[in-house]
């Protein structure tokens, strides 16, 4: 028993002793090869320059200008010459109703009012007056003429026969684009709904919510860059138009900018809006250039090829930049080098290979 015990125990005595050994080599083999390794890194010149802050939001493109357009008269649509997406210009026809009932009630009216006009004449002349020179005939025997013959009623039917006929032919009111055309030629338009819609696309608006602690960031005059969700579309640029003086309940304030949306932007198409706002000289890096150390934003140095990390604290920012604040205090001066990709794997006097 107590051999048994023995053996064991020189067992565990190799095995503990084995360990070591690996783990002692191990250890050598990290000390040997990391400070061997040398990081590569592309480096910049610590200055100021201008600072362009960038505010982001989600917006809505909203047509500045449309106009619905009604027919006024129940009848059979006899010509369409647009379709949804047609490019017109200003009083260029559109739909047509077929006119026979309506030019035959405006004939019939103009009948009325020229009977109604000779009998007007007749009082008048029973009066003793020259209806040849009304401007010379008293304004209530001219009244009392007028009621007598029925001819402000004729009048006032021609001229509401004469407007339905006017009204059978729709014609664009500005220079735009036809949207909302459903219905068909041979069909009667739906009645209270309109026919179609003309959107002026050289005036459009993005709709878009900012933080109300994003307030003092934005101003009337602004430029805006707007990138609709359908790639094909581009890029837009525009300006800020108005700012809405309402916070809502989340906190949000709306504000309208006028864009030109030429061929491509569509009223409710989703858009990305980039709000730029030029802030003049900063201390402006790149993202690239920031690293976490003890959790805590870091800036690596150069000087003889050797690494130095700096604490620092960041200010505004855009897609690309951020502005150092307190940079001085920081131990940052101007002219400096500083790392800006090559820092992932960085640590304090790392030696490192500048590489343009």
């Amino acid at each position: 028993m107590k051999k048994h015990v023995t053996w064991c125990m020189a067992l565990v005595m190799l095995a503990a002793c084995s360990g070591t050994d690996s783990d002692k080599k191990e250890k050598e083999g990290v000390e040997t090869i990391l400070p061997s390794q040398v990081n590569e890194v592309t480096v910049m010149e610590l200055t100021k320059r201008d600072f362009n802050h960038e505010l982001v939001s989600n917006g809505k493109i909203v047509a500045k200008e449309y106009a619905d357009l009604y027919f006024r008269t129940s009848e059979v649509v006899a010509k369409v010459w647009v379709k949804n997406g047609t490019h017109v210009r200003k009083g260029q026809k559109l739909a047509e109703l077929d006119l026979f009932k309506l030019n035959n009630t405006l004939a019939q009216s103009k009948n009325s009012l020229a009977q109604a006009t000779l009998e007007m004449k007749d009082v008048l002349i029973g009066q003793g007056y020259d209806p040849s020179n009304l401007e010379a005939v008293p304004a209530d025997m001219l009244e009392l003429a007028k009621v007598k013959s029925g001819y402000e009623q004729a009048q006032a039917q021609f001229e509401s026969a004469q407007h339905d006929v006017e009204q059978a032919t729709l014609v664009a009111p500005f220079d735009g684009v036809v949207a909302n055309l459903f219905d068909k030629q041979n069909n009667m338009p739906k009645s209270g709904e309109p026919f179609c819609r003309i959107i002026r696309t050289s005036a459009m608006e993005v709709d878009f919510t900012v933080l109300e602690s994003e307030l003092p960031l934005i101003k009337v005059g602004d430029k805006v860059e707007v990138t609709p969700y359908a790639v094909a579309a581009g890029m837009r640029v525009g300006s800020v138009s108005e700012i809405n003086p309402l916070v809502d309940e989340n906190g949000m304030v709306r504000v309208k900018a006028q864009v030109n949306g030429g061929d491509k932007l569509f009223d409710g198409m989703n858009v990305r809006v980039t709000v730029k706002r030029l802030l003049g000289e900063q201390m402006v890096v790149p993202k690239s250039s920031i690293v976490l150390r003890d959790g805590k934003e870091v800036i690596f140095t150069v000087k003889d090829s050797i690494a130095m990390w700096n604490y620092i604290t960041t200010g505004l920012e855009n897609m690309t930049e951020c502005v150092l604040v307190d940079w001085e205090a920081n131990g940052l001066q101007e002219g400096m080098m500083i790392v800006t990709t090559g820092n992932v794997n960085l640590a304090h006097e790392s030696p490192v290979k500048i590489i343009e």
